[in-house]
C-alpha cells in the first residue's frame, strides 16, 4: 500500500508559527523533503525533531522526483516542506504533488502560516476576493507587462518581490497603479517585522535599502474616492458615446482621453466599453 505525502506549512519567520499537528507529522514521517535542508534543520533542531531530510528544490526536481515517488510507492510517508510557508506557493512542490495525484498516492495538506494571507490580513484591505501572485518577473519587458496585468485586477492583490528589486518595481508600478493603496510587509512574524503603507510612489522612496523577505499587497480600486466614481461603469460608457457620437472624436482618441480622465489603463476603458456594447446599454 502506498504511503502518504504530507504537504506541511512551516513558519514564515518566527519558529513558533507552526501547528502542533505539523510538528507531530514531521516527527512521525519516514523522510522530510526540504527545499533547503539547512533552513529546515533549524526548525527541526528548535523542536527536537530527529527525522532525516532530503533536499528537494527547483534545481534537482528531475532527479529527486523518481526517488521520492519510489519511496512513497513502497509505503513510506514523506513530509514536503519549503523554506517558509506552504509548499507550492511560489515554492517547489507542485510537481511532486501532481505526480502523487496522478498515481493515486494520498496527499494530505497540513495547513499553517502563509505570508500572503498574513500580509493581507494586516493590510486592512478586503480579503475576499483575493488574487495571490508569485514573484515579479526580473526582466524589464516582462515586468512592465506583469504590472499592467496587476493594474487591471480590481480587487486585492498580493505578490512577492526581492529586496534588491522592490524599489525599482514600485517606481515602475506608480505609473499604472496611481494612488491605489499599497502595503509592503517586510520580515513577517520576525523580530524586525515592518508594515509600510502608502502609494507605490511613496513607498518606493522608503525602500532604498530594503532587506529581508518582502510581500506586497495592492488594495482594490474602490479604496479610493476617485475609483468610487466608477462603481457605475455606465459613466464611462456614456462619456465614450458622447465623445464618439456628438463630438465626433475617433474611437482610439476617445479611449485615450477617458483613460487619462479616469486614471485607468486604456485597456480597462476598452473592456468597459465592450461590456456595455455586449449588454446593449
Amino acid at each position: 500500500m502506498p504511503g502518504t505525502l504530507f504537504v506541511v506549512a512551516t513558519p514564515i519567520g518566527n519558529l513558533e508559527d507552526v501547528t502542533l499537528r505539523a510538528l507531530r507529522v514531521l516527527r512521525e514521517v519516514d523522510l522530510i523533503a526540504a527545499e533547503d535542508t539547512r533552513r529546515t534543520a533549524k526548525l527541526l533542531s528548535h523542536h527536537g525533531i530527529p527525522t532525516p531530510t532530503m533536499s528537494f528544490h527547483a534545481h534537482n526536481t528531475r532527479g529527486r522526483l523518481p526517488q521520492l515517488l519510489s519511496r512513497l510507492r513502497a509505503g513510506q510517508s514523506i513530509a514536503l516542506v519549503s523554506d517558509a510557508g506552504t509548499p507550492g506557493v511560489s515554492d517547489p512542490g507542485e510537481e511532486l504533488i501532481h505526480a502523487c495525484v496522478e498515481e493515486n498516492i494520498t496527499v494530505d495538506p497540513i495547513p499553517g502560516a502563509s505570508a500572503p494571507l498574513a500580509a493581507v490580513v494586516a493590510s486592512g484591505f478586503p480579503v475576499l476576493p483575493l488574487t495571490v501572485l508569485g514573484f515579479v518577473p526580473s526582466k524589464s519587458g516582462a515586468r512592465r507587462a506583469w504590472l499592467a496585468m496587476v493594474a487591471g485586477i480590481r480587487h486585492t492583490v498580493s505578490f512577492f518581490e526581492s529586496p534588491l528589486r522592490v524599489k525599482r518595481t514600485l517606481e515602475e508600478a506608480s505609473s499604472v497603479l496611481g494612488d491605489r493603496p499599497i502595503v509592503v510587509a517586510r520580515e513577517l512574524t520576525k523580530v524586525h517585522q515592518q508594515l509600510l503603507r502608502g502609494t507605490s510612489a511613496e513607498l518606493a522612496g522608503a525602500l532604498s535599502n530594503a532587506r529581508g523577505e518582502i510581500t506586497v499587497v495592492v488594495g482594490p480600486w474602490m479604496e479610493s474616492e476617485r475609483r468610487q466614481v466608477l462603481a457605475d461603469e455606465g459613466v464611462v460608457a456614456a462619456e465614450f458615446r458622447s465623445l464618439t457620437s456628438i463630438e465626433r472624436v475617433s474611437r482610439r482618441s476617445a479611449i485615450l482621453q477617458l483613460a487619462d480622465r479616469f486614471q485607468l489603463p486604456s485597456r480597462e476603458i476598452y473592456a468597459i466599453i465592450e461590456r456595455h456594447k455586449e449588454s446593449g446599454e
